[in-house]
């Protein structure tokens, strides 16, 4: 290669390590900022109110939100070519969303700023997209593991201070925390030049038929039943059912970390077999890992059951939402990326918003512990009959 040929290639690679450098910085800020307060989330509300129906909805509104944007929002990126602008106002919702939470007294008011974060997690559907569109399409499941990684990573960082934070200042304290991070978050995004991509307008036609895609719909649909399982349980009522056998805030903020330190193993350990393991029988063992970790959560009378089910179900979560969102953009045309992205997230986003509130009416009425074994027999049940779906493509 002539000396002028490999100057560029250098500078062309070294460009594009300092955009992923700059994306990766804005992963770990963006997602700090949207779970330093969630280990006792569920917990501070339940402090507002008896009714674990209603933590559940307000639990909800993070997932309920994103049903309803992530679509259209993948749509409106795509048609306006610029994913930037919409990914800046996403972080500025994780902040104000934070803040809210952060200074109301009242149910409501948490129920507000959970909706705001809801619609702030939306943008996500632009982040994996942007970041896969520096590498081939056939390096989709690989590069989505690897975002889920650091995703995972900063997640788990966030987590693991929770319960400091909540001696040093009470609840308030880490919305305040995240409210600041989600600033250093559009800092990192400000330094990205965004490469000019043509407008698509949408069609009426090609909607239908991205939606009706089975490559992208079936991946989705199971992801959406994976997400249910786990907004019911490690996120929401697994650290009340902790709370009730006598953890501390540390201990939650622990086995929040340590979920998501397996969900960030389970993203990782996918990206190096992605290519040398069948993808159904993934999704197969993730579902089956699910419903043993519900099975535990449904048995414990003691603390160390529920760590294990949390690392479980950490490591069922990282492995399957990584090969099913890298399945979902596999075989789409770049063009329709983030349309098909933003398709996958709101899907799977319905088991996020389903999860905590369909799981909270039903503790309502029979009890936690029993909720989570109908929860994992109903999961373990239609992720086997997705998969004999996605086995067909």
């Amino acid at each position: 290669m002539s000396s002028p040929a490999l100057t560029k290639t250098v500078a062309h690679l070294n460009s594009r390590r300092g955009l992923l450098m700059l994306y990766m910085a804005a992963v770990v800020f963006y997602w700090a900022a949207m779970y330093f307060y969630v280990p006792t989330l569920s917990s501070y509300i339940k402090t507002k109110t008896n009714d674990l129906a209603l933590v559940g909805i307000v639990m909800a509104q993070y997932g309920l939100w994103q049903a309803v944007a992530r679509f259209p929002l993948g749509i409106a990126a795509d048609w306006m070519g610029r994913r930037k602008p919409f990914i800046l106002a996403g972080f500025a919702l994780a902040g104000l969303g934070a803040l809210w939470m952060g200074l109301t007294n009242s149910v409501s008011g948490l129920l507000v700023g959970r909706a705001l974060t809801g619609f702030a997690a939306s943008v996500w559907v632009l982040l994996v997209v942007a970041v896969n569109s520096q590498f081939p399409p056939e390096d989709a499941v690989r590069i989505s593991a690897l975002v889920s990684g650091v995703n995972s990573l900063a997640r788990m960082l966030a987590t693991s201070v929770t319960g400091r934070l909540n001696e040093w200042g009470d609840y308030p304290l880490a919305f305040f925390v995240a409210a600041g991070t989600a600033a250093l978050a559009m800092l990192a995004m400000a330094g990205i030049r965004e490469p000019a991509r043509p407008p698509k307008a949408p069609s009426l036609g090609g909607l239908g038929k991205l939606i009706t895609r089975r490559d992208v719909l079936v991946p989705s649909l199971l992801c959406a039943v994976s997400q249910f399982a786990i907004w019911a349980a490690p996120f929401t009522f697994a650290p009340i059912l902790a709370k009730n056998l006598g953890a501390s805030d540390d201990i939650l903020s622990l086995l929040t970390s340590l979920n998501i330190a397996m969900v960030m193993v389970g993203s990782f350990a996918t990206s190096a077999v992605a290519k040398r393991v069948s993808s159904q029988w993934i999704v197969v063992f993730t579902f089956a890992v699910i419903a043993l970790s519900m099975g535990m959560l449904t048995f414990a009378h003691a603390l160390p059951l529920v760590f294990i089910a949390q690392i479980c179900f950490g490591l069922a979560s990282g492995i399957g939402y990584s090969v099913l969102m890298g399945l979902s953009i596999r075989d789409v045309d770049e063009t329709q990326r983030a349309t098909a992205m933003g398709l996958f997230q709101a899907v799977y986003a319905t088991g996020m918003f389903a999860g905590p509130w369909l799981s909270g009416i039903l503790a309502n009425a029979i009890g936690i512990q029993p909720m989570f074994g109908v929860v994992g027999i109903a999961c373990l049940g239609a992720g086997l009959l997705g998969v004999q779906q996605l086995a067909k493509d």
